[in-house]
């Protein structure tokens, strides 16, 4: 079992058993981040081999000032975020506004759901709502870090966060009279 600074040195190497162990470590874990940005499983599968080739081209320059895990997550998280802003437009923009007062309960429940079934209504989301929904409730940005990752202003940003809120909370209650 080689270690992290072993697989490190190894994919610095360009050591393919050292490539192909830290694909294995981190993929499963990429994967589902990469979900939470694509429409599909297979655009999901396209950015997570996208993000791993630029992990394997810039291992070079990781200087181990954060974990592993954290400078790989960041690639992917940015390889997302380029692949949302080459291959989806960006829907539906509305004030925030408009978007506040329609949201019922600040703290609704999701019991009953399975994480699948939550992924899959996020992943229903306009793509704006859905990018900006990851990157606040999910990855823990905030507005203004998300105004500056997707060129867009923080009002923007928070607009695309409520009108994300108000659908999933519609779609969440819709599932819930179908069950």
């Amino acid at each position: 079992m080689l270690s992290e600074q072993e697989i490190i040195h190894g994919c610095r190497s360009n050591d393919r058993a050292a490539q192909r162990r830290l694909y294995d470590l981190y993929a499963g874990k990429m994967h589902v981040v990469c979900l939470r940005y694509a429409r599909t499983t297979a655009e999901a599968e396209d950015i997570l081999q996208e993000a791993f080739i630029k992990v394997f081209e810039k291992i070079g320059t990781f200087r181990q000032e954060c974990p592993l895990s954290v400078w790989i997550k960041r690639i992917v998280v940015n390889t997302a975020l380029n692949h949302v802003r080459t291959y989806h437009r960006w829907q539906d923009t509305v004030d925030a506004e408009t978007v506040e007062g329609e949201i019922e309960d600040e703290h609704s429940g999701v019991s009953g759901f399975h994480f699948q079934e939550l992924l899959q209504l996020v992943r229903e989301l306009p793509t704006g709502c859905q990018t900006v929904f990851s990157l606040y409730a999910i990855e823990g940005y905030q507005h203004n870090e998300i105004a500056q990752l997707l060129n867009i202003s923080e009002g923007t940003s928070k607009s695309q966060y409520s009108r994300a809120r108000m659908l999933l909370q519609r779609m969440l209650t819709d599932k819930m009279a179908t069950k």
